[in-house]
């Protein structure tokens, strides 16, 4: 499963903290539009039927089933830049399984 690091689950907290939005709103990842492999991320009210819900420290990630099994064992780290940009990263669980 999608493990979330500290800087993932603080970012996460943030954009979702917003008190006008639902309680259960979290960030949903699923495959981009174009059919490539870029991922895309969204603020969601809630999961979409048949989600994978990961969720840590009241941080809540919405996993499409295609990118469930493709980030299984992956980290999400996030970044925020000084500029106030956020940058999430996804990579290979220290200790994991070596990559493909």
């Amino acid at each position: 499963m999608l493990t979330l690091t500290s800087g993932a689950v603080q970012v996460i907290r943030t954009v979702t903290a917003n008190p006008e939005m639902p309680p259960e709103t979290g960030i949903r990842i699923e495959s981009g539009a174009d059919g490539s492999d870029a991922l895309r991320l969204s603020v969601a009210p809630a999961p979409e039927a048949g989600d994978q819900i990961v969720e840590s420290e009241g941080a809540r990630v919405y996993l499409a089933p295609a990118v469930a099994l493709m980030l299984d064992d992956k980290t999400l780290d996030a970044q925020v830049d000084p500029q106030g940009d956020v940058a999430f990263t996804i990579a290979e669980v220290a200790g994991g399984p070596p990559g493909v």
